[in-house]
C-alpha cells in the first residue's frame, strides 16, 4: 500500500506539455498556469517551422510527432497541443500513438461556444489550415446542430507578432475578415488561433457588445484540469516550475512570449530536433 502512494506521489509531480508552432500556445500555456499553479509546464515553440497555418497536413503531423517525441522523452503526464493546426491535423495520430492523455484546444472551444450560443448561430476564425480542416464545424456538430460559419484571417498572426494589437489597418482587417459571419446573424465567435486572444479588444469592438467570444485557451485549461482530477494526477506540491524550449531564435522568443505569456520568460533553450 505504501509503495502504491510512493507512485501516485510521482506522477503527480511530473511534468505537463504543451506545444505550438510558435508564441501563440503561450496563451494557452498562461491559462493552464493561471488555472493550475502547482503543475510543472513544459512548453515547446517550433519556432524554426512557424506559421503552421499554411503548411500541409503531412507536414504539420511529422513535425506534431517530433515535437511529441520530444516531450515524452521529458516524462510529462498530459500533452496539449496548444496550435489549432495541429489539433485539426495531428491529434488523433498522437492519441493513438502516446500512452499519455493527449488534448487540443478545438474540442474544448467548440464545447464552450455550444454553450454560450443562445441563438445556435456560431462564427469560427482561424488560420487557412484550422478552417479549411473544418474542425471546429465537425466538433461542434458532433454535439449540436448548431449553424457554422467559418472565415479564414490569416493577416492576424503577422498583425499580433508585430504588435499592432490596436492598430487602424487591425481594426480595419477586422472589420473586413468579421463583416460575412455578422452578416450571418452569429451570437458567438470562436477565435479559432492562439493569436487571436491579444486581438479580444479589437474583436469585440468590431464584432459588437452582443457577439460573445470564445477563447479557447481558458476552455483548454479548464479541460486539462478535469482530465488531472478524473486521472487522479494533479500536482501536490507548492508553485510548479516553467521551462521554455524552441527549435530556433530563442532571444527573441524570449522578446515576443513575454506579449502572450502572463508572466516573465527567463529562460529559452534551443533544441534541434532533427
Amino acid at each position: 500500500m505504501q509503495e502504491k502512494k510512493k507512485q501516485i506521489k510521482k506522477n503527480n509531480s511530473k511534468p505537463i506539455g504543451i506545444f505550438d508552432s510558435g508564441f501563440g500556445g503561450l496563451t494557452v500555456m498562461s491559462e493552464i498556469n493561471k488555472c493550475l499553479p502547482k503543475e510543472n509546464l513544459i512548453y515547446f515553440g517550433d519556432t524554426a517551422h512557424v506559421p503552421y497555418g499554411s503548411k500541409s497536413k503531412d507536414t504539420v503531423i511529422k513535425f506534431s510527432k517530433d515535437i511529441a517525441g520530444f516531450l515524452v522523452k521529458k516524462n510529462i503526464k498530459l500533452l496539449v497541443i496548444a496550435c489549432n493546426t495541429a489539433s485539426a491535423f495531428a491529434l488523433k495520430d498522437l492519441q493513438k500513438s502516446l500512452k499519455i492523455p493527449v488534448i487540443g484546444v478545438i474540442e474544448p472551444g467548440a464545447k464552450a461556444a455550444i454553450k454560450a450560443s443562445k441563438n445556435k448561430n456560431i462564427g469560427v476564425i482561424g488560420t487557412e489550415g484550422t478552417v479549411k480542416s473544418d474542425s471546429y464545424l465537425k466538433a461542434i456538430r458532433k454535439i449540436s446542430n448548431a449553424k457554422v460559419t467559418q472565415a479564414a484571417c490569416p493577416l492576424f498572426v503577422p498583425l499580433v507578432e508585430e504588435g499592432w494589437t490596436n492598430d487602424k489597418i487591425t481594426h480595419d482587417t477586422a472589420k473586413r475578415y468579421l463583416k460575412p459571419l455578422l452578416n450571418r446573424n452569429i451570437d458567438t465567435l470562436v477565435l479559432g488561433c492562439t493569436h487571436y486572444p491579444l486581438l479580444k479588444k479589437v474583436l469585440q469592438k468590431q464584432a459588437g457588445k452582443h457577439i460573445t467570444l470564445i477563447d479557447s485557451a481558458k476552455a483548454t485549461a479548464n479541460e486539462v484540469k478535469n482530465i488531472l482530477k478524473t486521472e487522479n494526477i494533479q500536482a501536490s506540491g507548492t508553485k510548479g516550475t516553467l521551462t521554455f524550449f524552441v527549435s530556433d531564435n530563442p532571444e527573441k522568443f524570449q522578446s515576443i512570449g513575454s506579449k502572450f505569456f502572463s508572466g516573465k520568460i527567463s529562460k529559452v533553450k534551443k533544441i534541434d530536433l532533427e
